[in-house]
């Protein structure tokens, strides 16, 4: 055992050796017409080439199954017998050579896998409770145990900013190049870098528990599960090796003719057919991986393929998930647009109301004003005095109670907007009207356009279910020229909805971001979670977008789109060349050697052809599409 494990350790080395013989060969008989020389060489290099694959077709056998090495094994044996020794040569040394482009290709379309496994943080500065800093090993640290994080440094586990406050590239977990501003009470996540500053970080997840741990987990997961095509082709393998097998006993029984029946065990061997499908399936995880889009296994490269439903989830799919600012005017007051916001700022950062979260965000100041005698008006606002105005900061019923007046005018902006899907908040500084801020969770930019392509690629409905009022619904749905708008949902009527589209025979995807939308996440055909979803929601789906880029649904349509077609050209092309070995055998233009490189080119032609999908990249018009265009397009 242990000298089959050294055999089977060095095949690359035998495989170059075994070159390097028959070339030496090559030279004896041609330059120097030693034919002894030449007779050694090619004996050698038939041995030792033969010893691993003998060896692998064994080991094959020990668990009842008839592999390609087999064949090999029997073709080489065969030719030796006969004396054919430079046809046993060379067909053991490219079934080896075969083997190792094999290997090194399926290790280029595993890089997304090696990238990631060598980012996972190693280690962590463990702060004890005096304050002394020890290194350890990441497997030591546990959840609640405080680290030290220091500028250039990766943060080595999902916590809290305990102290401290700094810019973190978390490219690693979210795919966005962007600086992240992070202060106490922040999470961090293990694997981005601390780009600037100095951070004390209480770990709740460890390990492979982190974000990046899952996410390591979940392509490894994908990239070992098979696609329908790779079943179908390991159970063709299966019946067909001892097939050809049986075809080479027969035909050498019949005609007598060792040779051809030799040469039939070497052109019968479906090394194309094999491995064509799974290059295809993992290069296409690779490059989906790549781009921030976690695709879990070959089965769901099929499926979703043949989508051709997509159903929405509302907030925090297709729109933003948290409310921002939409409007605001400003009504003829002495102070700037720009100072009112600063003041109506330091108002709200008193509160912790979605709304004044929303104005403070968008006023993004680094310094308020001081605020003074703060007062909430339940269900109306807040009165404060910043800096020696008065200010009243709510709805219409706070500035009627200040006796603030409210023109007819403003009345029906204030309608309107409403209509629009905003809240509005009323600002009055010292008695009269200053500002009018309309607040929304926003239509994320991308959606517009990414649906328009979604619908040239092969999507015949777009459906939004949602558990917001149905004239909010109907807005987003009119905005974005959906198919079908379904409000005032609960979870399993959402469900119900997509079993019904199921039964009427369509292949449903389901995108959300919710702990509601994982039944109908797990329910549908395709389940596709947002990356800043729930646990539950990422753990139930089939794809995961890391980065919450919904323009992201393009790339992972198309790439399994084109994965799936690029599996049937590995197919045709293995398929094409035993057709054509055999045609060539029945005419004589084909013998054993010249078989074999056929066999092994055709290997490494769908090696190719599957490695082309690391580069794959959908073209994504970032464009805003206006909603008569979509509208348009629905009625084409």
């Amino acid at each position: 055992m242990k000298t089959q494990r050294i055999i089977l350790q060095h095949k690359n080395q035998i495989a170059i050796a075994s070159g390097i013989l028959i070339a030496v060969a090559f030279a004896a008989k041609w330059l120097a017409h030693w034919q002894l020389g030449w007779q050694v060489a090619m004996v050698t290099a038939s041995i030792i080439g033969f010893l691993p694959i003998a060896i692998q077709a064994y080991q094959a056998l020990r668990v009842k199954v008839v592999s390609i090495e087999l064949l090999v094994t029997i073709a080489v044996l065969g030719a030796f017998v006969i004396g054919e020794y430079n046809e046993s040569a060379i067909v053991t040394f490219l079934f080896l050579f075969g083997a190792l482009l094999e290997q090194k290709t399926l290790e280029k379309t595993r890089s997304a896998i090696s990238q990631l496994t060598k980012m996972a943080p190693a280690s962590a500065l463990l702060l004890d409770e005096a304050g002394t800093i020890e290194k350890v090993d990441i497997d030591e640290v546990v959840a609640g145990d405080l680290l030290l994080v220091k500028t250039g440094a990766q943060v080595p586990v999902d916590g809290v900013i305990s102290e401290g406050r700094g810019h973190l590239n978390e490219a690693s977990v979210t795919g966005e190049a962007q600086m992240a501003a992070k202060s106490v009470g922040d999470k961090v996540f293990a694997g981005t870098i601390l780009e600037n500053g100095t951070l004390k970080v209480t770990a709740e997840k460890v390990g492979e528990d982190t974000t990046f741990g899952k996410i390591i987990e979940l392509v490894e997961e994908a990239q070992d599960a098979k696609s329908n095509a790779e079943g179908v082709i390991d159970k063709f393998a299966k019946y067909y090796t001892p097939a050809v097998l049986l075809l080479a006993l027969v035909v050498g029984v019949v005609t007598q003719d060792l040779r051809l029946a030799i040469t039939i065990l070497v052109l019968g061997c479906p090394g194309a057919l094999v491995i064509g499908v799974p290059v295809s399936s993992v290069a296409g995880i690779g490059n989906g991986a790549k781009n921030g889009i976690l695709i879990k296994g070959g089965q769901v490269l099929d499926t979703f393929s043949q989508v051709d439903t997509f159903v929405f989830d509302k907030t925090g799919t297709l729109t933003e998930g948290k409310p921002t600012v939409a409007v605001v005017r400003s009504y003829n007051h002495s102070l700037s647009e720009e100072k009112l916001l600063m003041l109506t700022a330091a108002v709200e950062r008193e509160s912790d109301h979605p709304l004044g979260q929303a104005i403070t965000r968008y006023a993004a100041l680094e310094n308020y004003p001081a605020v003074t005698e703060t007062k909430v008006i339940k269900g109306q606002g807040l009165m404060a005095s910043v800096t020696g105005y008065q200010l009243l900061v709510g709805n219409e019923k706070l500035l009627q109670a200040g006796n603030v007046q409210l023109s007819a005018a403003l009345q029906k902006e204030l309608s309107q907007l409403q209509r629009e899907g905003n809240s509005t908040v009323l600002i009055a500084v010292d008695g009269q009207l200053a500002l009018l801020i309309g607040i929304k969770d926003q239509i994320r930019k991308e959606a517009a356009s990414t649906l328009q392509q979604l619908r040239k690629m092969g999507a015949k409905q777009l459906v939004m279910l949602t558990g917001d009022n149905q004239a909010a619904a109907d807005l987003v749905g009119q905005q974005l020229a959906l198919n079908t708008v379904k409000g005032g949902l609960l979870p399993e009527e959402k469900s119900a909805y997509v079993r019904q589209l199921q039964a009427s025979g369509h292949k449903v995807a389901f995108v959300g971001d919710g702990v509601n939308d994982s039944p109908s996440i797990a329910l549908a055909d395709i389940g596709i979670a947002m990356g800043n979803g729930t646990d539950v929601a990422v753990e139930t789906s089939d794809i995961v977008l890391m980065q919450s880029n919904f323009a992201n649904l393009v790339q992972g349509y198309g790439l399994t789109k084109k994965t799936v077609a690029n599996m049937k050209e590995n197919i045709a092309i293995a398929v094409g060349t035993v057709l054509f070995l055999l045609i060539g055998l029945v005419a004589g233009y084909i013998y054993m050697a010249s078989g074999m490189l056929v066999h092994e080119l055709s290997i490494l032609v769908v090696v190719i052809n599957g490695m082309r999908l690391l580069g794959y990249r959908t073209k994504h018009d970032q464009v805003t599409v206006s909603e008569k265009d979509l509208t348009a397009t629905l009625l084409e």
